[in-house]
């Protein structure tokens, strides 16, 4: 029975038990997929990472829900560079990682971890009515339109009006699996809004968010690294931010609140990626055994 080593580590926080947790497995790139998805479900977090050797970067990173393997993900990417750190498996403050969306750069720099994510991806603009059907709200409530947007993961950007609306959303199923259906996605590959307001939830904030999600996931994402990059591109695009760098909450209203730094890379006009930067705690480390199926 393969044994392997892990981190559980709370990404987007300075403190346990804040934030939003991930198990890196390392040396488990090796792995099937159905023991990763498995692992995930045992764990009930949103997402796990599983390392392995790379042959064009530092370390290999593949990232799993508890439905099925994505190309990438922001906050395993700063728990599993903060996990590496710990067991001191790299040295100095820089590391590349091979992932399913390319190489991406990560940073380390005092108590930050910094990755840059990929230049945004404007996809195409969603049907306001099916995006407000899947999350229980009307178009009324919605700020701007809904768009695709991807800085390595693709995410439905959609701006609330305030935070009574942020409050009142709930994911639909059916009309979940209808919006998902109308971009092309199937009942295995949804894509749940990634919702958003202008001005934090704490007075060092400037925007608040959430994702809700859909079975087998938990019902609600912490702190959601890829799509805070999505969301950042969007906001940049369409004027509604001015800052060319800020700050980016998540997770308060469930008892685990967390905190980005938001920086654009180039003009708005030819963004060249987006700086993700938050802190990370691990809480917990250990021994998985698997069962011989690799």
């Amino acid at each position: 029975m393969p044994e392997f080593p892990f981190d559980w580590v709370d990404a987007f926080t300075d403190r346990a038990f804040g934030g939003n947790g991930c198990a890196v497995v390392h040396g488990g790139a090796v792995l099937d997929a159905e023991s990763c998805m498995a692992y995930v479900r045992e764990t009930s977090l949103v997402e796990c990472t599983f390392t392995g050797p790379s042959d064009v970067a530092d370390l290999r990173v593949r990232y799993f829900l508890a439905s099925r393997e994505i190309p990438f993900a922001g906050h395993p990417t700063i728990a599993t560079v903060s996990a590496l750190r710990a067991r001191g498996m790299f040295s100095g403050d820089r590391i590349v990682l091979e992932t399913g969306a390319g190489p991406v750069a990560v940073e380390c720099r005092d108590d930050l971890i910094i990755m840059d994510q990929v230049a945004p991806q404007f996809g195409q603009m969603v049907d306001p009515a099916y995006v407000a059907a899947a999350i229980g709200l009307t178009p009324e409530d919605f700020l701007a339109p809904p768009q695709l947007v991807s800085t390595g993961l693709p995410f439905c950007v959609t701006v609330l009006r305030d935070k009574d609306a942020l409050r009142r959303a709930q994911i639909a199923s059916d009309a979940l699996a209808r919006l998902c259906a109308s971009l092309g996605h199937d009942g295995t590959d949804l894509l749940e809004p990634f919702l958003v307001t202008l001005g934090g939830e704490t007075a060092g904030g400037d925007t608040f968010s959430r994702l809700l999600l859909a079975p087998p996931s938990p019902p609600e994402d912490p702190f959601t690294g890829s799509a805070t990059g999505a969301m950042a591109a969007y906001l940049w695009h369409h004027g509604l931010m001015a800052k060319d760098s800020f700050v980016a909450e998540q997770g308060h209203w469930m008892g685990r609140p967390g905190q980005a730094l938001v920086t654009r890379l180039g003009p708005v006009t030819a963004m060249t990626g987006v700086r993700v930067a938050g802190s990370a705690c691990r809480v917990m480390s250990g021994i998985v055994q698997f069962p011989d199926v690799i």
